[in-house]
C-alpha cells in the first residue's frame, strides 16, 4: 500500500481544481462571445435598417458598438465582475434605444393623427 502524503494529495486536488476552472472559464467566455456576437448582429441589423428615423438607427449603431467593445473585453480577458458591469450598462443602452423607438413612433403617429392620417 502506497502512502500518499497530505501535502501531495492537496497539490493534486489543487492542479485539478485549477485545470477545471479554466476548462470553466474558456467555456464560459465562449458562451458569452457566442451570445454578444447575436446580439451584435441584431443591433448592424437594427442601425442599418431604412425603416427607422435617423436618431433611432444612430442609437443603435452606439449599441453594437458597446456590443463590439465588450466582445473585445471578453475576448482578451475574463474579469466575471466588469463583464457583469459590461453586460449592465449594454442593457441600459438597449432599453434606452427601445425607449427611444418607441417615443419614435409615438410621435410619428401623434403628427399622423394631427394631420388626420390614422396610421
Amino acid at each position: 500500500m502506497v502512502k500518499i502524503s497530505r501535502i501531495s494529495m492537496i497539490s493534486r486536488r489543487m492542479a485539478n481544481l485549477k485545470e477545471r476552472v479554466k476548462i470553466d472559464t474558456q467555456r464560459l467566455r465562449e458562451d458569452a462571445l457566442n451570445g454578444l456576437e447575436e446580439l451584435f448582429k441584431i443591433a448592424r441589423k437594427m442601425a442599418q435598417s431604412k425603416k427607422m428615423e435617423i436618431v433611432q438607427r444612430q442609437m443603435w449603431a452606439r449599441v453594437a458598438a458597446y456590443i463590439a467593445q465588450v466582445i473585445n473585453s471578453v475576448a482578451s480577458s475574463f474579469d466575471e465582475r466588469q463583464i457583469d458591469k459590461d453586460l449592465d450598462e449594454l442593457e441600459r443602452l438597449i432599453d434606452e434605444a427601445k425607449a427611444k423607438a418607441k417615443a419614435g413612433r409615438t410621435e410619428k403617429r401623434d403628427a399622423s393623427a394631427r394631420k388626420g392620417n390614422p396610421s
